[in-house]
């Protein structure tokens, strides 16, 4: 009898489930001239238990897998992306392909979803990002996390319960110490460029240079920045009697030098500083070498300051047919007409409105400030609210300063030497002439 051979484990199989298994079948590609010498497929190792995906069912596609990050890949320039403003809907990355559909033109990002298509890319961040840039971290934020702190009172008895509990009891700052302190915050605000202020009035003697000096002392001793004021004025200027002169250069000197200022030093030999930082810019003493300041000069002038100041006040002169005047109305971002208490004075600022807007300068008319200046308190018979409604209607602001005995003296002026009441009408001044700053922030050529 003839030995038959042992049946073997394929034998027994279902015969419906004849396929080998799949990591028996997987073989390498063979070389076609050896196909002889290979009657069956030889078996590879199998690539382990994880990447047979042998659960996925037939209608989910094997995910591919993830391509390995360039790591050798520069840097964008923008740096880490910008987040969208706190409460602001995020809407993801641009998409690479074609636009889905139309450009996105609907409604402010923070309000209702816009229906239809997907915006094509994102909306740029500067149409809803707000001028000061929250935190990213809203619930970190200091007044989340610190207790806040009330400031210290200044004066008064305030004052008083503050240093005998130890800088224990505290019961907050005055209504007027706010305030103060809130005009000066106000003052203190940012400012791209250069902000050119002009002083003028038709009639001589209602302290026209003094306000020029007080406001820009003002200005100078609050901000950080750089501030002069430049004498214009013709007949005999007397701006640089208001701060103790350490140089006998005049504006015709920097003119002559303008081509070899380079630096902030450079300019700074011609000017003359005040104990509250206030830079001058002189005129010549000689009435007739002053009338040859022409309208070129001024523009050049104002070339060579803009490019170190942040803020420029021009002291001008009474003459309004002035060959300068051109240039200093041309160059102005607002001004500041100046009247006295007087009826002969009130008169004069009007006219000075007037001659104004009937040579085109309207809306440097209603941009502009009107400062009442030496008000006296109970004396003399002109009613002053008439009068600073007369100015509400044609100009931007309205302000008052009262009388002081050190600004009657007519000699140089220290903010130090003031009254109370005449350095908060300076600062109320010096916080309306802020308002008018640019909201944008242009880039400047100060240095």
């Amino acid at each position: 009898m003839t030995e038959q051979p042992a049946p073997s484990a394929d034998h027994h199989r279902d015969p419906e489930n004849t396929d080998p298994p799949t990591w028996l079948t997987q073989a390498e590609p063979r070389d076609p001239e050896d196909g002889a010498r290979h009657s069956a497929p030889e078996p590879t190792p199998s690539a382990g238990f994880r990447a047979e995906h042998r659960f996925a069912t037939p209608s989910a596609p094997v995910p591919a897998p993830a391509a390995e990050p360039d790591w050798n890949t520069a840097t964008p320039a923008t740096g880490i992306p910008a987040a969208a403003p706190y409460g602001a809907p995020y809407y993801g990355p641009p998409p690479t392909g074609p636009a889905p559909g139309p450009q996105y033109t609907g409604p402010h990002p923070t309000g209702p979803h816009p229906t239809g298509p997907h915006p094509a890319q994102n909306p740029p961040l500067s149409q809803y990002q707000p001028a000061v840039p929250q935190s990213p971290y809203p619930d970190l934020s200091t007044h989340a996390l610190l207790r806040p702190v009330k400031p210290a009172p200044m004066h008064g008895w305030r004052r008083a319960v503050y240093l005998a509990s130890g800088k224990l009891i505290n019961v907050g700052e005055s209504a007027k110490e706010t305030h103060h302190r809130n005009l000066v915050a106000h003052v203190n605000r940012p400012l791209g460029g250069c902000y050119k202020i002009a002083v003028l009035s038709l009639k001589g003697g209602v302290g026209k240079t003094t306000i020029t000096a007080t406001l820009g002392a003002t200005l100078a001793s609050i901000r950080g920045d750089r501030v002069i004021a430049v004498d214009a004025n013709p007949d005999r200027g007397t701006l640089s009697q208001k701060v103790a002169l350490q140089t006998p250069a005049t504006v015709r000197d920097l003119l002559r030098d303008a081509d070899h200022v380079a630096r902030y030093s450079d300019v700074r030999r011609y000017t003359s500083q005040g104990p509250n930082r206030l830079e001058v810019l002189a005129s010549d003493s000689d009435p007739a070498v002053s009338d040859a300041f022409s309208s070129p000069d001024y523009t050049r002038t104002l070339d060579v300051l803009e490019r170190f100041y942040s803020l420029v006040l021009t002291d001008c002169g009474t003459g309004l047919m002035h060959s300068a005047m051109s240039a200093v109305l041309a160059q102005a971002d607002t001004l500041i007409v100046v009247s006295s208490g007087s009826v002969d004075g009130a008169r004069s600022a009007s006219a000075t409105l007037d001659w104004l807007e009937a040579h085109g300068h309207e809306a440097l008319v209603r941009s502009s400030v009107c400062v009442v200046n030496a008000v006296r308190p109970r004396s003399g018979k002109v009613d002053m609210q008439k009068v600073v409604d007369h100015f509400s209607r044609r100009c931007r602001a309205v302000r008052q300063v009262p009388f002081d005995p050190h600004l009657e003296e007519g000699a140089e002026i220290s903010l130090d030497r003031l009254k109370p009441s005449t350095r908060e009408a300076l600062l109320d001044l010096a916080a309306v002439v802020a308002d008018g700053f640019p909201a944008d922030f242009r880039p400047g050529p100060s240095r």
